[in-house]
């Protein structure tokens, strides 16, 4: 079997030393990584059907069980409609978001990706992506939560910033989590055992902050909580970004 072609911005990538690979290489690697696994993702849609699936059962189960949740305006009923949210949410990310380096490892293609380009250029390439999946599974979940379930926003900008700082949340710690669990022989029971203590933190003060969301306080009542989502995703893409070297190259 013939090796695949690779990328031309990778195999430019792959013919440099390392300390003459400039932060313009890697990023223009990381984005050509993306396009292929972004190509790659559209043919196959494995993460896709899979994450929208697991979204639209929660809500429509969620809309069948608890009719009553959206009748009510009380703080208890809108923290359950934020919980039952974002419970949907983790669970269809950790569904499909597991499979960024898994179908690397199946298709026996991480070796050339290796040689093609830099780690961080690798990592980058997969957290773009992770983050795209994210942006379309937040968008499809809170409408069907919206239409199904009857959630009101009573803050939009605030219950949309706090989606996206989510969901900057969920990619950052699922894409290095992608990493450590390819070579596993359990994937996706090993990858969730994983994934709770690190995603656990930013997933209570998401539902916290989404439920002041929910309600007519305002965007400066949601915005700790904003705050906290954004620095730790930033703590948790740095992190991962610097120990990412070492998982790739084990």
């Amino acid at each position: 079997m013939e090796r695949p072609e690779l990328p031309a911005t990778l195999q430019a990538t792959s013919t440099q030393s390392p300390t003459a690979v400039s932060s313009r290489d890697v990023l223009a690697a990381a984005w050509a990584i993306f396009k292929k696994d972004l190509r790659t993702e559209l043919r196959t849609r494995y993460a896709i059907n899979a994450m929208v699936l697991f979204a639209a059962c929660t809500a429509v189960m969620v809309s069948i069980g608890t009719t009553f949740i959206g009748l009510r305006r009380t703080e208890e009923f809108l923290l359950i409609q934020s919980s039952l949210l974002w419970v949907a949410l983790l669970f269809a990310a950790i569904t499909g978001l597991s499979r960024g380096f898994v179908h690397e490892e199946e298709a026996r293609t991480l070796a050339a990706l290796r040689l093609a380009a830099p780690p961080v250029a690798v990592y980058l390439g997969k957290f773009l992506l992770n983050l795209a999946l994210l942006a379309l599974l937040s968008i499809v979940t809170s409408v069907l939560f919206i239409v199904f379930v009857r959630i009101e926003v009573g803050t939009p900008l605030a219950f949309i910033a706090l989606v996206a700082a989510g969901g900057l949340c969920l990619s950052a710690g699922t894409t290095i989590l992608a990493a450590i669990i390819a070579k596993a022989s359990f994937k996706s029971a090993i990858f969730a055992v994983l994934a709770f203590p690190l995603l656990v933190p930013p997933l209570i003060i998401a539902i916290q902050g989404t439920a002041i969301a929910l309600d007519t306080s305002g965007f400066a009542a949601a915005l700790p909580a904003l705050q906290f989502l954004v620095a730790y995703s930033v703590v948790t893409f740095v992190a991962s970004l610097m120990l990412f070297r070492f998982v790739w190259e084990a």
